[in-house]
């Protein structure tokens, strides 16, 4: 209640408009359909990481280091209240939010490092980070973790173009 009272930043404003876009995007059928991402906790959790993960390298690029931290809260914000959601108690939530946190990060780094490769047009690490982490390594998902970093190697691109401050992003088509 005493939040209403209270004014968000314009950073805070514009990372909650960015998550809710995020999300969004994240949540499009033709991931789980057509890319075979697990329609479960764990692929909405990837689908989202994924996504934060090339907002974020764009807000980095265009040197809005306080709306990224913005971002980065909100996304956590709304990991805890989702395991709040699914009956998780305050009790187990430190360990919980430790192990989100972890695997967030873990998913940023291994993306940063194979991204180098894809923009000399090498998308083959992308492509394995992708296979070991949206698939968790199972066989028979290969083409469609190429595919998946095909899409997020065109999607940072067209983010690059676009200007984070600004309306939605515009992240592609899968």
């Amino acid at each position: 209640m005493l939040n209403l009272l209270r004014r968000t930043s314009p950073a805070t404003r514009r990372a909650q408009s960015l998550h809710a876009n995020l999300v969004g995007a994240a949540r499009r059928p033709v991931f789980f359909l057509d890319l075979g991402v697990a329609d479960t906790i764990d692929g909405r959790f990837d689908m989202v990481a994924l996504h934060a993960w090339l907002v974020l390298g764009r807000l980095g690029t265009a040197g809005q280091g306080e709306v990224a931290q913005a971002l980065m809260n909100t996304i956590f914000v709304a990991f805890d209240e989702a395991l709040r959601d699914l009956g998780n108690g305050d009790m187990g939530m430190g360990p919980r939010m430790k192990k989100l946190g972890n695997a967030f990060n873990g998913r940023c780094q291994a993306y940063d490092a194979a991204a180098g490769d894809a923009a000399a047009g090498d998308e083959t690490a992308l492509s394995e980070a992708m296979l070991r982490n949206v698939y968790r390594g199972e066989e028979g998902h290969a083409a469609q973790a190429a595919r998946l970093a095909r899409y997020a190697i065109a999607a940072r691109a067209k983010l690059e173009a676009q200007d984070p401050a600004a309306g939605p992003l515009d992240f592609g088509t899968p």
